[in-house]
């Protein structure tokens, strides 16, 4: 028997051309051979729909979209997800669908409610996981039926999985929309590979792809047989149609890549996503000759064609001769468009303003917060004329330690870099410039000192060296201070950054949405108070 695992990328709302595409794949996977397709979690709608699932319209819309599906599909049956209203009830769902009609279903179960997650926010738990026998070709099968978090059984009472084999399945089907962070994929593999060994089942997953906001969907679908060898597996970050056999035995080559092209495709996926999704076309960065800008001009290049961005280099006085040429040599590799637009003489003019406006008083970040904020307004001018998306280029570090400018650098329509660590964009430059077998990204700019170049001969006050690594294990790994002591941090310096992390939070409130690449992001998955008397 062979099966079909549709990995697609679908736009939240938009029914009708996430219908058309469904379609589509079911027609190509029929003349691939396919005896069952399968679809990902909530593919009628999109991945996640947050609130316009609270409007009744959407919903009507959604599972008309449903029933259009429906009347296409022949003897031949697909799995799909969508969302079901019944007795004034929303459910994540899974439907079997045959011959225009539905013959099984699964109301997903546990539902996640952590992190990114919501979901019982807005749908009622399923109650049911049973076995559900269909025809196929003459064929008699029973299929267990999962939709994502039923996997994750370990933090739940029940367990989907054994619930499943229980009932008769002759094998497993999970959709998913599973949002990638940094080595998810393995993580997938390794918990099915135990299911699979441990109920010798076959086990099929078929996963989301594509941008959606601040997340990124890395598709990964995987089959594996019963013995627990992956017989098929689809693509990275990528749609694809896997086609899965289930008398095949043999084990599937796959090539592991590393953390570095893992991040960047993931990133590259997450902003061409964004920009088509959006309907914009055009991207514009301000270089300064760093390591931020640098790596995020790179992405966006490889992201939506270096024809499509422009790169500006806006100095003050303060700016140095070589990060000047850096940056004019940088986009001249890459090959997007460069402006240098002196901002000194509007700088002066904030400056004799506030010598008016602020006498006897002596200058401090206020000079230094409004060059930032110059530019800023500068590269919303040319959003505004020419309809570009300005990509802010702050990083977690800074984000997390409030060094960065609100109004100035932080502006901006997507944050491309804002989940990788200082220590990280290092990394993935220097992967991109081997990659790319040249240094697009001048060796310079891994070697200065950062600046911000905001004063005469100024320094970033951290050594990132230690500072970057311990906001990861404030952050994502959720360190107490007793932890932090025990790994080796000096106490003074975990209570200095700290406060810095907790005193900041008002500036990401107000950062602009950035891509997830990490278990703990800023942004939608993490909810601080900005008004917070807390004590750690």
């Amino acid at each position: 028997m062979k099966i079909a695992l549709c990995q697609i990328n679908q736009t939240v709302g938009k029914l009708d051309t996430n219908r058309e595409k469904i379609i589509a794949f079911y027609k190509k996977s029929l003349s691939k051979g396919s005896q069952l397709t399968v679809f990902p979690e909530l593919a009628v709608s999109g991945y996640p729909p947050q609130d316009l699932l609270y409007e009744k319209s959407f919903i009507e819309k959604s599972m008309q979209s449903l029933d259009k599906i429906s009347d296409v599909i022949g003897n031949t049956p697909i799995i799909i997800g969508h969302v079901l209203s019944e007795f004034g009830s929303l459910f994540n769902t899974a439907s079997i669908i045959q011959n225009g009609r539905i013959v099984g279903q699964h109301k997903k179960i546990l539902l996640p409610n952590y992190d990114i997650f919501d979901e019982r926010r807005y749908f009622r738990p399923g109650k049911e996981s049973i076995a559900h026998e269909i025809v196929i070709d003459g064929n008699s099968i029973s299929i267990g039926l999962q939709i994502c978090e039923d996997l994750w059984d370990d933090r739940y009472k029940r367990n989907i999985t054994k619930e499943l084999v229980q009932s008769g399945s002759d094998l497993i089907i999970n959709i998913s929309a599973s949002p990638f962070s940094v080595g998810k994929s393995r993580c997938r593999e390794k918990l099915i590979r135990e299911k699979v060994l441990k109920y010798s089942l076959p086990f099929l997953y078929c996963n989301l792809v594509g941008g959606q906001d601040e997340l990124i969907f890395d598709g990964n679908s995987i089959s594996f047989s019963s013995n627990g060898i992956i017989n098929a597996k689809g693509k990275s970050f990528s749609e694809d149609i896997v086609i899965v056999d289930l008398e095949n035995n043999n084990h599937v080559s796959t090539s592991e890549i590393s953390k570095e092209e893992e991040i960047f495709m993931g990133l590259k996926l997450g902003i061409k996503d964004y920009f088509y999704k959006t309907k914009h076309t055009n991207a514009i960065i301000g270089l300064s000759g760093g390591i931020d800008s640098a790596l995020t001009a790179c992405l966006a290049s490889e992201s939506i064609g270096r024809e499509n961005v422009l790169c500006v280099y806006m100095p003050t006085r303060y700016s140095s001769k070589h990060s000047m040429i850096d940056s004019k040599s940088l986009a001249s590799r890459l090959g997007v468009s460069f402006k240098i637009l002196p901002i000194d003489d509007l700088f002066s003019q904030y400056e004799n303003l506030f010598e008016n406006e602020f006498r006897n008083l002596p200058k401090d970040v206020t000079e230094e917060n409004i060059q930032a904020r110059i530019r800023s307004n500068l590269l919303m001018s040319f959003s505004n004329k020419l309809d570009y998306l300005v990509l802010s280029t702050s990083n977690k570090t800074e984000l997390a330690l409030g060094y960065c400018t609100l109004y100035g650098d932080m502006s901006g329509s997507l944050a491309a870099i804002s989940d990788l660590h200082k220590n990280d964009v290092y990394k993935l430059g220097k992967w991109y410039n081997k990659s790319m077998g040249e240094s697009i990204i001048p060796e310079r700019t891994f070697t200065k000192s950062p600046s911000a170049e905001l004063n005469k001969d100024q320094k970033d006050p951290f050594n990132y060296k230690i500072v970057s690594p311990l906001v990861r294990e404030i952050i994502e790994n959720e360190r107490t201070t007793e932890d932090l002591i025990e790994i080796g941090y000096d106490q003074k310096l975990i209570k200095e950054i700290k406060k810095l992390i907790k005193n900041s939070e008002f500036k990401r409130k107000q950062a602009s949405p950035g891509l997830r690449i990490s278990n703990k992001a800023f942004g939608i998955g993490r909810r601080y108070p900005i008004v917070n008397g807390s004590k750690d």
